[in-house]
């Protein structure tokens, strides 16, 4: 038998060739002890439990070969909370959950007096910010949208799990909730906004949807389709929040301020100091 400490190192070298950070196994072997309630920590030098083991081979394996780490485990965490995700939907990123603690602050201050927050995230793939903001603030009346059926099967099967209740709508953009004639007070959204041709890491072009990836040749072709249709779903008093590429500060608020003219436009750095979030209010 092999511990857990040595079962970690085992893959070292093939890590390092890989440019893997060693941090993603002992992340890996920690999700694998914890489902089976193995506190990894303080059995680290032990002998390593053989179903673990396997399951740790098995998937560094896969993880060797480019395929990310929560698509190996089927889960990750967002904001706290436990979230299926496979193929079909993006794995969320940190930085959306900083939009999502921006959003949940500027509701208190900008809906306060409202006992309900009608609400739409739109392109909401795994659920992730529709789940976090209904757990997090229960005067949500929350509305996700996706044009992928399949990611939609994650985001309800998320959504249950999470104990929340949320109407899922199937089609592109904003067409379902104007065939529907819906109107929200917060509009949502972190759509596709690489640009075509941008160069991306193996483990995203090779695993992660394309369809929520790319968002046409400079990133802001879905924007621009929201950005278009946007009023006859909003209230008169809204507020629209986006997570948005570091660079595309500068061409964005000039893409907003064609559609939005007397409403507040504001771009808010993300922790690492870059531009990664813009919000449009008109309060």
């Amino acid at each position: 038998m092999t511990t857990y400490h040595k079962l970690i190192y085992l893959y070292k070298d093939a890590l390092r060739k890989k440019g893997i950070d060693m941090q993603v196994a002992r992340a890996f072997l920690f999700e694998l002890c914890n489902e089976k309630g193995i506190d990894l920590y303080m059995e680290l030098d032990n002998d390593a439990d053989i179903e673990v083991a396997g399951k740790f081979e098995s998937g560094i394996k896969r993880i060797l070969q480019d395929e990310p780490m929560y698509y190996v485990l089927g889960y990750c965490y967002f904001w706290g909370y436990k979230l299926k995700v496979d193929e079909n939907v993006l794995i969320p990123r940190f930085e959306t959950e900083e939009l999502v603690g921006h959003i949940l602050s500027f509701c208190d201050q900008d809906f306060k007096d409202k006992e309900v927050i009608k609400a739409v995230d739109i392109g909401t793939g795994s659920g992730a910010i529709a789940i976090a903001l209904k757990k997090e603030e229960p005067k949500f009346s929350l509305i996700a949208t996706d044009i992928s059926k399949e990611a939609l099967d994650v985001a309800r099967y998320n959504a249950k799990e999470n104990d929340v209740d949320i109407k899922f709508m199937c089609g592109d953009m904003l067409k379902p909730l104007i065939e529907e004639g819906i109107k929200v007070d917060v509009l949502i959204s972190n759509p596709p906004y690489i640009p075509s041709e941008e160069e991306m890491e193996t483990s995203v072009v090779d695993y992660e949807p394309h369809v929520a990836l790319f968002g046409g040749k400079d990133g802001l072709e879905y924007y621009r389709m929201i950005f278009k249709d946007a009023k006859k779903v909003l209230n008169d008093k809204f507020m629209m929040a986006f997570e948005i590429g570091y660079d595309q500060k500068e061409a964005l608020t000039k893409e907003a301020k064609k559609y939005f003219v007397d409403e507040e436009i504001s771009v808010i750095k993300d922790i690492n100091g870059k531009d990664r979030m813009m919000f449009i209010r008109n309060i």
